[in-house]
C-alpha cells in the first residue's frame, strides 16, 4: 500500500490544467456544475491579468497597513497595492499565477490560504475578491482562517455573489474556450445574506456592504 498522499485538487487543476492555458492566454473559463448545468458561470481571465480597475482600487482607499490577497491570480491587486505604496502580498495555489504576479512586481507566494502564510495575524486587510469566497467549498473555514491571518480589528473585504440570497457548495469544474477540463473540486457561492451568517460563526462582525458596477462586497471586521 502506498503512503504517498496526493494534493487535494483546488480551482481549476488536474485533468489538462484549463485554469494555467487561460492565465497563458488571457482566455475565458466556465465554472460548472455537474448537478447544475443551468448554473454555468463564465470567468473573465483577462480581466484577472489586465491593470486593476478602479473598482478594485477603491478597495484599498481605507487600507491602514499591509494587505494580503487570498487568491492572488496574476497579481492585479498586488500591482496597484505597490503603486500606493501599501505593502502586499498574494497567496494562490497556481504555480502559474504567482509566477506572473511576480513578474508583474507584486510579491506572491504559492500556497494554500488553509496553510500557514507568512507573517500570519499581522495583516491589516485579507482581500477575497473574484468569487474567492468559494475556495475550500467552506466559506465559514476560509473566514476563520481569515480572522487568523488579519490583526486584531484587522478588515476581511469579500466580493459576494451578485445574488444576495445565494448559498451553496458543490464539486465544481472548470473547462476552457478549447474544452479543457480540470478534475472536479470543492467550491462555494455566496451572496450577502449567507455571508453574514457564515462571519459570524467565524468570529467575523460585518461593519458594511455595497455595491458598485454590478459587483458586491462586505467588509468584515476581527
Amino acid at each position: 500500500m502506498s503512503d504517498i498522499t496526493q494534493a487535494p485538487v483546488t480551482f481549476g487543476t488536474g485533468g489538462d490544467e484549463p485554469y494555467a492555458r487561460a492565465l497563458r492566454s488571457d482566455g475565458r473559463l466556465r465554472l460548472t456544475d455537474p448537478d447544475r448545468p443551468d448554473a454555468e458561470v463564465t470567468l473573465d481571465v483577462g480581466r484577472w491579468s489586465a491593470a486593476a480597475d478602479r473598482v478594485d482600487r477603491s478597495l484599498l482607499d481605507d487600507v491602514d497597513g499591509p494587505v494580503i490577497d487570498i487568491g492572488c491570480g496574476p497579481g492585479r491587486m498586488l500591482v496597484a497595492a505597490r503603486t500606493l505604496g501599501i505593502p502586499a502580498l498574494g497567496v494562490d495555489v497556481s504555480a502559474d499565477a504567482v509566477a506572473i504576479a511576480r513578474r508583474a512586481g507584486g510579491r506572491a507566494v504559492q500556497g494554500s490560504v488553509f496553510d500557514a502564510v507568512p507573517e500570519e495575524g499581522r495583516w491589516d486587510t485579507a482581500l477575497v475578491l473574484d468569487g474567492n469566497i468559494g475556495i475550500g467549498g467552506d466559506p465559514t473555514a476560509l473566514l476563520e482562517r481569515c480572522r487568523d491571518i488579519v490583526r486584531v480589528g484587522g478588515r476581511v473585504v469579500v466580493e459576494t455573489h451578485v445574488d444576495r440570497t445565494a448559498d451553496r457548495t458543490y464539486r465544481a469544474r472548470v473547462i476552457d474556450t478549447d474544452g479543457h477540463e480540470s478534475a472536479e473540486f470543492p467550491w462555494a457561492e455566496v451572496g450577502l445574506d449567507a455571508l453574514h451568517g457564515h462571519a459570524a460563526r467565524a468570529g467575523l462582525v460585518a461593519r458594511s456592504s455595497w455595491t458598485v458596477a454590478g459587483r458586491s462586497f462586505c467588509e468584515l471586521i476581527a
